[in-house]
């Protein structure tokens, strides 16, 4: 190698990196206002992702390309990350809450058994009130009502649960 030629990288890597902040261009513009301002985003980045949001198929398709390159431009580091931890925050949140669904769904389908391992896990639990809440499920279930008792049973969970 010479001493005056800088590499750089392939073309392939850079391939892989605009795809990236093409994706980090994507998720920008389907966040919810609250989530981009906890990013460190500057104001022409912040106004095309607006605009974006107005555009249909095509225009869409450039409008994220360009912020692909405000990206690239910007350096998004940062602004990877705090996506990363957003989303894995977010994943937490849905296994807790699917994990709540099932213990729900367990003690509709199983009853007692399940109720006794729960309270086992935990001993906080008011044991009389999910009694009741899985008896009322059960009676609404039969006659063919709106799920309103184990809506309650899920909040109930909820609350010591996760």
């Amino acid at each position: 190698m010479d001493a005056g030629r800088v590499e750089r990288p392939n073309k392939s890597q850079i391939k892989r990196e605009i795809h990236a902040l093409h994706d980090l261009a994507r998720k920008l513009v389907d966040m919810d206002d609250a989530e981009l301002d906890a990013m460190e985003l500057g104001d022409p980045l912040r106004r095309e992702i607006a605009l974006a949001r107005t555009m249909k198929h095509g225009a869409l398709k450039r409008q994220l390309k360009f912020i692909t390159r405000l990206l690239r431009e910007q350096h998004a580091e940062s602004i990877l990350e705090t996506v990363a931890g957003l989303e894995s925050r977010k994943q937490v949140q849905d296994a807790a809450f699917h994990r709540i669904e099932r213990w729900r769904d367990r003690l509709l389908a199983e009853g007692d058994s399940a109720l006794t391992e729960l309270l086992q896990a935990h001993p906080e639990a008011d044991a009389g009130q999910i009694r009741q809440l899985m008896r009322n499920a059960a009676r609404e279930a039969a006659a063919g009502k709106s799920p309103k008792s184990s809506r309650a049973l899920f909040r109930l969970l909820r609350g010591f649960l996760g």
